[in-house]
């Protein structure tokens, strides 16, 4: 073959690598895709990520696996993600600690937040929940940072993801007072230190918060956003309690592997979008105080920057040193 030939034969195969494509979403998904979740089953992020699959399995008839690879503050989960085939079928539903908070915190991270994923869609945000122990000797958040101010270090906070562990962080920033951090493996193993006696407080996602405070099992105290919880309306926010301006939020999304096609990337989108309207999803919205918050793939890559420099900043002010 002389080389005129062969520049021919590289121009039609170029040309033919759209359409491929093209056909190829056509068919998308044409067979199970698997969610990869950092955190333990029973977590917010697991609970969303099983009715959003349940969503897309019901409108594609395509089963969707939950797998929860936990551990490494996600980065077992996200490094598995970044190198899978980027053919759409393995996708990583994850939060801030992998994908806005992790690299203010290690030194080296095994995957690159942003390099190493296409974005694809937000799914859902919400306030967090003050809660405490029920021996705890506080009311409420002013009595709180009166007794905490009284026993610099003396009071216990515990957090198994890093949304939780900031939360409390800009807390004590915002308020003038200093907390002891326990760290855990994830925030249910928490709860149940905190419900125990082993630890006095905590900020958590509210589907978390909301069942222990409904059992009984713990007080809640604020919530964490700038308007109350429908389903918690006698708890005020944590700036009506005292700490002006103290807001914080918890979020999920969805990301591929890099250098998957745009054309799967948009329709991922569109199917995880659907599925945030469907029941399974509305449910959970409704019984957990989540709000549904959907983004296109560009919007998720400007928001996730956003809230980088934000949980950023938080931890560069509560010098908390990178591992």
């Amino acid at each position: 073959m002389n080389a005129i030939s062969r520049i021919r034969k590289v121009i039609i195969l170029l040309g033919t690598l759209p359409l491929s494509w093209y056909s190829y979403a056509q068919s998308y998904p044409a067979k199970s895709l698997t969610f990869v979740v950092p955190f333990v089953v029973g977590s917010a992020t697991d609970q969303q990520a099983r009715v959003i699959a349940q969503g897309i399995t019901e409108a594609t008839g395509f089963p969707v696996i939950v797998e929860n690879k936990v551990g490494g503050s996600g980065f077992i989960a996200a490094q598995a993600v970044a190198l899978a085939p980027p053919d759409g079928y393995t996708i990583l539903i994850s939060t801030n600690t992998t994908h806005a908070a992790n690299e203010h915190l290690f030194k080296k991270l095994p995957y690159d937040p942003v390099k190493d994923f296409e974005p694809v869609t937000a799914i859902n945000k919400g306030s967090q929940v003050l809660i405490v122990n029920k021996n705890f000797p506080a009311n409420n958040v002013k009595e709180l940072i009166a007794v905490a101010k009284k026993n610099p270090g003396k009071y216990t906070f515990g957090s198994g993801v890093t949304s939780s562990r900031l939360a409390v962080e800009l807390l004590q920033q915002m308020a003038g007072i200093k907390l002891l951090h326990i760290p855990y493996k994830s925030n249910p193993v928490a709860i149940t230190d905190l419900i125990g006696g082993n630890i006095d407080l905590m900020i958590v996602d509210a589907p978390n918060a909301l069942a222990q405070i409904k059992a009984n099992n713990v007080r809640g105290l604020a919530v964490s956003g700038a308007e109350r919880s429908l389903l918690t309306p006698d708890l005020p926010t944590i700036t009506e309690a005292g700490v002006p301006g103290c807001e914080v939020y918890y979020w999920t999304a969805a990301w591929l592997p890099a250098k998957t096609p745009k054309v799967i990337v948009s329709k991922l989108n569109q199917l995880i979008i659907d599925a945030t309207k469907a029941e399974p999803a509305q449910k959970f919205y409704r019984t957990t105080g989540t709000e549904k918050f959907t983004t296109t793939p560009d919007g998720l890559a400007k928001f996730q920057a956003t809230e980088s420099t934000k949980w950023g900043a938080i931890i560069k002010e509560a010098k908390i040193e990178k591992e």
